[in-house]
C-alpha cells in the first residue's frame, strides 16, 4: 500500500500537481527507511522488457536523458533556446501500472484493506451515536453560517448543460421573439433564418413545452449512452442543438454565450455558489482553441464565480473513420500545440492566452463501458503509429493527455503562467483499471462509482485522499440506481467526496442549487476522521 502511495506522489510530482499534504508528510518520514522492495517482487505478473522505450513526438525529437527537448523561438530573445523539460518514461509507467494492477488482486492486501475500510466505517457510526447532537449544537452556534451560505463548489458540471429545461425553454421561445429574421445556419448555400428553422419543424413559440423539448434523461437511458446523448438536441433535433448550445456554429455561438451568461448571473447573486464549466476541444482541426477564445472573449463569458476545464472526448474512431485524423499523434497535435505557441509567445494567440488564465484544467470523457481492443502496454503503437480504426483504451489516452500536460505546465511554469491538472471522468463504468489510471495520474476524478467493488483502490483512493466529484443523481439515470449509490459510504470513510450536478439539463427539473456543498461534507468527514488517522493508517 505505501509503494502504491509512492507511485502516486512521483506522478503527482512530476506534472506539478497536488499531493494530500498529510499523507506526503507520513511517506517523507517512510522515505528515511524506505520499505523492502522484496516484498513487491511478487506483484509484478509479467516481466518488463528494458530495452523498449517509448518517446513522446512533439515537434523536436526528444534527446537520450529521457527528457523532452522543447525549441523555443522568442523575438524578443531572437535567438533558439532549448528548454530540457521533464516528462515520464513509457518502460517507468507500464511497470508501475503492473505493480498497481497486481496490487488490487493481491489476497492479503484485499483483506487488509477491506478491514481497514471497515473500520472506518464503525469508527463514523461511532462519532455519529456519541456526538450528533454536539455537532449540531455546535452548528447553531456558528453566525451567519447554513446550508444554503456556506461557500459550494459545484465541481463537475458541463457547460452545454449548464442550465436546466426550463431555462433552455425561455431562452428559445425569447430567441425566437427578439431575432426572428436572424440567419442561424446555412443549407444548401442559403442562410436560414431563426422563423424558418422553426417553420420547417412545423413549431411556434406556443407549441414549445419542457415535454416537447424532451431531453430530460429517463429511464431508456439507463445503460444506454448513446440514447443519452442523444438528449442533447432540443425536440430531438440536432439543428436546434447546434445553434443554442454550440460555441462554433454561423452565429458563432452567440446564443450559447448569452445563456451561459445568464447561468453566470445566477450564481452571481446567489453570492455563495461556484462553478466549474466545462467546454470540449475535440482535437479535429489546430484552430478549435482559437474559435473557443474567439467566442470567450467575444461574448465576455467571464465571472468571478466560475472556472472552466476543457474536456478531451475519447472519440479518435470516430474522427479515423471519417478520415478527419490519420493518426493520433495529429490529435493529440491539434489539442496540444496551440498550448504550446501561446505560452511561448503569447502574442500569437492573444484570445487564447486570455481564456487560458481562467482555465484550470482537463477532463476526459465518453462512455466508459464501451469495449477496449487494445491493452496497453510497451508493445502498443506510438500515437504517430496508431492508424488503427479502433480506439485507443483509457489509460492510452489519460498517459498521453498527462505527459503533454506535464512538459506543457513545466513550461508554463518557466514563463510565470498558471499550470493545469488533470481531473477526468474515471470509474463511472467499464474496467477498473481505469480507476488504477486515474489513481497514477490524476489530481481530482468524476464519478469513481466502481471503487465499491475494488477495496484497495478504494483505500488507496482514501490514504490519498483523491478528489472524487459525485453525482448520484447522473448515475441514476445512467448507470446506478440512487439508492444504490456509494456516496454516502465514501462519505462515512473518509474520502474526499463532493456532490456535482453533471448535467442539470437533463437531470434537474429546479434551479441549480450550487451543486457540491463540498465543505458541509468535508466539515463533518474531518471532525469523524481527523487527520486521516495518521498513526494507524499510514
Amino acid at each position: 500500500v505505501v509503494k502504491a502511495l509512492f507511485i502516486r506522489e512521483k506522478y503527482m510530482a512530476l506534472s506539478l500537481q497536488t499531493f494530500y499534504k498529510t499523507t506526503g508528510r507520513s511517506l517523507q518520514e517512510l522515505s528515511q527507511r524506505p520499505p523492502d522492495i522484496d516484498a513487491y517482487e511478487d506483484l509484478h505478473e509479467s516481466p518488463v522488457d528494458s530495452g523498449v522505450c517509448e518517446r513522446l513526438d512533439m515537434r523536436a525529437e526528444p534527446n537520450t536523458n529521457q527528457h523532452l527537448c522543447v525549441y523555443v523561438c522568442v523575438e524578443m530573445i531572437r535567438r533558439s533556446t532549448e528548454l530540457d523539460l521533464p516528462y515520464p518514461d513509457l518502460q517507468e509507467y507500464i511497470a508501475d501500472m503492473n505493480v498497481m494492477m497486481a496490487l488490487i488482486i493481491n489476497g492479503p492486501v484485499k483483506s487488509f484493506c477491506y478491514r481497514r475500510l471497515q473500520y472506518l466505517s464503525s469508527k463514523f457510526q461511532m462519532h455519529v451515536l456519541l456526538n450528533e447532537m454536539k455537532e449540531l449544537a455546535a452548528q447553531k452556534k456558528v453566525p451567519h453560517r447554513d446550508f444554503y451560505n456556506i461557500r459550494k463548489v459545484d465541481t463537475h458540471i458541463h457547460a452545454s448543460s449548464c442550465m436546466n429545461q426550463k431555462h433552455l425553454l425561455r431562452f428559445i421561445k425569447s430567441s425566437m421573439k427578439k431575432y426572428p429574421d436572424e440567419i442561424v445556419r446555412m443549407q444548401g448555400g442559403r442562410g436560414q433564418t431563426m422563423m424558418e428553422v422553426f417553420e420547417n419543424m412545423n413549431l411556434t413559440a406556443y407549441d414549445l413545452s419542457v415535454d416537447t423539448l424532451d431531453m430530460h434523461a429517463d429511464r431508456n437511458t439507463f445503460h444506454r449512452f448513446d440514447k443519452f446523448n442523444s438528449k442533447y438536441n432540443p425536440i430531438g433535433e440536432s439543428i436546434l442543438r447546434e445553434i443554442f448550445i454550440k460555441t462554433d456554429n454561423h452565429i458563432h455561438g452567440k446564443y450559447f454565450g448569452h445563456i451561459v451568461k445568464e447561468v453566470m448571473s445566477d450564481l452571481e447573486e446567489s453570492k455563495y455558489q461556484n462553478a466549474e464549466l466545462r467546454l470540449s476541444i475535440y482535437g479535429r482541426s489546430m484552430d478549435e482553441w482559437d474559435k473557443l477564445a474567439l467566442w470567450a472573449v467575444s461574448h465576455s463569458v467571464y465571472s468571478d464565480n466560475v472556472r472552466w476545464l476543457v474536456q478531451i472526448p475519447r472519440l479518435f474512431d470516430v474522427y479515423r473513420t471519417k478520415q478527419q485524423l490519420s493518426n493520433f499523434q495529429q490529435m493529440l497535435e491539434n489539442i496540444f500545440l496551440p498550448l504550446f505557441e501561446v505560452t511561448i509567445n503569447p502574442s500569437s494567440h492573444p484570445q487564447l492566452h486570455l481564456l487560458l488564465q481562467h482555465v484550470v484544467g482537463f477532463d476526459s470523457v465518453d462512455d466508459e463501458s464501451k469495449p477496449e481492443h487494445h491493452v496497453f502496454n510497451l508493445d502498443s503503437p506510438s500515437p504517430a503509429r496508431w492508424c488503427d480504426d479502433d480506439n485507443p483504451p483509457y489509460s492510452y489516452y489519460l498517459y498521453y493527455m498527462y505527459v503533454n500536460m506535464t512538459v506543457l505546465n513545466h513550461l508554463r511554469r518557466r514563463r510565470g503562467f498558471n499550470t493545469f491538472v488533470l481531473r477526468p471522468h474515471c470509474g463511472e463504468a467499464g474496467p477498473i483499471h481505469h480507476l488504477v489510471s486515474g489513481f497514477m495520474l490524476s489530481e481530482n476524478i468524476s464519478h469513481g462509482l466502481l471503487l465499491r467493488k475494488a477495496p484497495v483502490l478504494q483505500y488507496l483512493y482514501y490514504l490519498a485522499q483523491v478528489g472524487i466529484a459525485m453525482s448520484p443523481l447522473s448515475n441514476n439515470s445512467l448507470f446506478l440506481s440512487y439508492h444504490r449509490n456509494p456516496l454516502p459510504e465514501y462519505l462515512s470513510r473518509g474520502l474526499m467526496v463532493s456532490l456535482s450536478t453533471d448535467d442539470p439539463l437533463q437531470f434537474h427539473f429546479t434551479k441549480v442549487s450550487g451543486g457540491g456543498a463540498r465543505r458541509s461534507c468535508l466539515r463533518t468527514r474531518i471532525r469523524s476522521h481527523g487527520c486521516l488517522n495518521r498513526d494507524s493508517d499510514l
